[in-house]
């Protein structure tokens, strides 16, 4: 055991800087003045090198050899600490410190300036920083390509979905692309049918909204002890487990746009807080990549938090709130308004049926760029095509069109697929947990979550990184990923 304690230690150490340079991106996302960009970038760089040093010792190479001869003296949880130890140390020693170096400044340089050209809808300032941060990740996916014996994007994916594979996606993607189009048109002929719902009107402060927004955080079981909320150009969770941060974006016109964000990153918060304290700072201890992540935040805002039965809890607190008047407050016109099918612009607003045509788009462009089929230059006009082929929109501004997102800014090429994976996930786990408990909708209905936050603690939160998605999917489910529990959750909810 001497070999997998040192581990252990090492690890703890590397856990350490991850979690500074989380901080600090947090930081960076929300606080830090302008001027402070070039100075972070150093900084980030730096800690990143430090981290990459680490990982890429030698020793740690020999320590990994050692700890898997002794692999029968290790328990379960040790076993699958060696194998994230592993994971984590065979995605390092694929890369050259200098390679990592070049794409960290790239990075923090491009998401600054889409910051900047996002806002000022100038796309060719952005493709300009984009294209060494494209190259950059091309350099990363064709060395872990190479070390890992994956395609290129496989390799990337990996880094969010750990064993994932493009084969798989497009088999569930196929699938979703044959069911989604008619249903699409039923759910809306559906809702033609009935009468539109009532929009509430005002003025909605700021600071009333974050009050809002707050409480249901504490009512949902967010630890404030543990995080907080801010503001960012675009929300996201940042942090540690012990010290999660969360991001929102406020519209003074529409409340709903900042509430449903601030739900969508407690559900990420709330798998942050709840993993496995004993194995905090180790990689087992760490989320189970992506498409758990994203189905946590999903099965908050989407399954839990735009149903009858927490909307009904949810009603009365926003009309005292924002001082409502009228039908336009019912638990009722809340529901028909925010299950509403409209294809739209922008990913994070989109209806949870529509959706999926988001990501279906961009995991076809994040391929095409990687691939070098689609030049940069030519990046709107096919975003542009792909939104009218699928959803039927026409894109007014770059903006509002393929700069809306910062995951590309930040090289993140084969994270897009794991929002939908997710919800896939969602759909599954909230239909086992209201099976296996049934006072888990009564609950919700009273603003009593505590039913659901066990049953996710003990199923998914607390399992940590020691079963594999589709291992902790059948333990909990009974059942892999798949669509039949989407589907079945979509018909439910938008035709009967």
């Amino acid at each position: 055991m001497k070999s997998y304690k040192a581990l252990e230690q090492r690890f703890r150490r590397i856990a350490a800087v991850n979690g500074a340079l989380a901080v600090l991106g947090w930081d960076q996302s929300t606080m830090m003045p302008e001027g402070g960009a070039k100075v972070r970038a150093e900084q980030i760089a730096t800690l990143s090198v430090i981290r990459h040093e680490w990982l890429t010792d030698p020793r740690l190479g020999d320590l990994l050899g050692e700890a898997e001869t002794q692999k029968d003296q290790l328990n379960e949880w040790q076993a699958a600490n060696l194998r994230e130890m592993q994971r984590q140390w065979r995605h390092a020693t694929a890369l050259t410190p200098k390679l990592v170096e070049a794409r960290s400044k790239a990075v923090l340089n491009c998401e600054m300036v889409w910051r900047k050209a996002r806002q000022e809808d100038h796309f060719k300032s952005f493709a300009t920083a984009f294209h060494p941060v494209l190259e950059l990740t091309r350099e990363v996916a064709a060395a872990k390509a190479a070390a890992f014996g994956v395609a290129p994007y496989d390799a990337l994916l990996d880094e969010y979905e750990p064993d994932g594979k493009a084969a798989t996606i497009d088999a569930l993607f196929a699938d979703l692309g044959g069911f989604l189009p008619a249903f699409i048109d039923k759910a809306m002929a559906r809702q033609a049918k009935k009468p539109a719902p009532l929009v509430p009107k005002g003025d909605f402060a700021t600071e009333t909204q974050r009050q809002v927004g707050l409480r249901f955080m504490k009512a949902l079981g967010f630890d404030f002890r543990h995080g907080r909320l801010d503001v960012s150009l675009h929300p996201f969770t940042g942090g540690v487990p012990t010290d999660v941060r969360i991001t929102t974006r406020y519209h003074e016109g529409d409340f709903a746009k900042s509430l449903m964000g601030v739900l969508h990153e407690t559900g990420h918060a709330l798998y942050e807080l709840g993993l496995p304290k004993f194995w905090r700072n180790q990689p087992v201890g760490e989320a189970r990549g992506m498409t758990l992540h994203e189905s946590q935040s999903l099965l908050i805002e989407m399954q839990v938090c735009r149903g009858p039965e927490f909307l009904a809890y949810a009603a009365p607190i926003l009309r005292k709130a924002f001082k409502g008047e009228g039908e336009a407050w019912s638990a009722d016109n809340l529901a028909r308004l925010y299950t509403q099918v409209r294809p739209d612009l922008i990913r994070v607003d989109a209806d949870e049926v529509t959706y999926p045509a988001h990501i279906i788009l961009r995991y076809r462009l994040e391929q095409a760029l990687l691939h070098g089929d689609l030049p940069v230059a030519d990046l709107p006009h096919a975003w542009n095509d792909g939104m009218q082929t699928l959803l039927g929109v026409d894109v007014p501004s770059d903006s509002l069109g393929c700069m809306q997102d910062i995951h590309w800014a930040t090289g993140s090429i084969g994270y897009f697929p794991t929002y939908t994976l997710g919800a896939l996930a969602a759909a599954q786990l909230f239909a086992a947990a209201k099976e296996q408990d049934g006072s888990i909708l009564p609950g919700i209905a009273k603003g009593d979550f505590k039913p659901l936050l066990h049953w996710l603690r003990k199923h998914v939160h607390g399992k940590g990184s020691l079963l594999s998605t589709d291992a902790l999917l059948r333990a909990a489910t009974g059942k892999p990923l798949g669509t039949a529990a989407f589907k079945a959750h979509l018909k439910s909810r938008y035709l009967n």
